[in-house]
């Protein structure tokens, strides 16, 4: 018999580029530079919902939302994770809450938090207390450390309905 509370783990990364907005948990930040990628590259949101498809044992995101698909060419990612709210839902699961981390030589994290968490929360229909985000910096180390990507760790706990 299958457990009432399952957890799971996502994982994204995206090379930085000029010429795109930077998205992360649904909002967009004043920069010169974007995430690389098929969506609107929310590395973010990509690991929240991973973390979530993960813990119900269902496909990723790649699956669900193909980058050979142009119905996603810069598609919302805060749309995508309700799509993965749904898909969750149609499977008998429902998020309980949320704990990620933001890995990002710039731009400064810290001040857009509480923006991101409540449009996290909204997406999942959550409060936003349920999103637990942090974020960090690669302390110079790798391609992160050099400011030429941001990665996200994620880890979601769901509920069976």
């Amino acid at each position: 018999m299958s457990s009432p509370i399952r957890i799971g783990h996502g994982y994204d990364i995206h090379r930085i580029t000029r010429g795109r907005p930077l998205v992360l948990g649904g909002v967009t930040f004043d920069t010169d530079y974007g995430l690389e990628g098929h969506s609107d590259a929310d590395a973010l949101t990509h690991a929240i919902c991973d973390a979530l498809l993960g813990a119900a044992a269902l496909p990723d995101i790649g699956h669900l939302f193909p980058n050979t698909d142009p119905a996603y060419k810069n598609a919302n990612s805060l749309v995508l994770l309700q799509k993965v709210i749904a898909t969750l839902r149609t499977h008998g699961w429902s998020p309980i809450n949320i704990d990620a981390t933001l890995i990002a030589e710039k731009p400064k994290i810290a001040p857009r938090i509480a923006e991101m968490r409540a449009a996290l929360a909204r997406a999942m229909e959550l409060a936003p207390e349920a999103i637990g985000l942090k974020a960090t910096t690669n302390e110079g180390v790798d391609g992160i450390g050099r400011g030429e990507a941001i990665a996200a760790h994620a880890v979601a706990l769901i509920q069976k309905l």
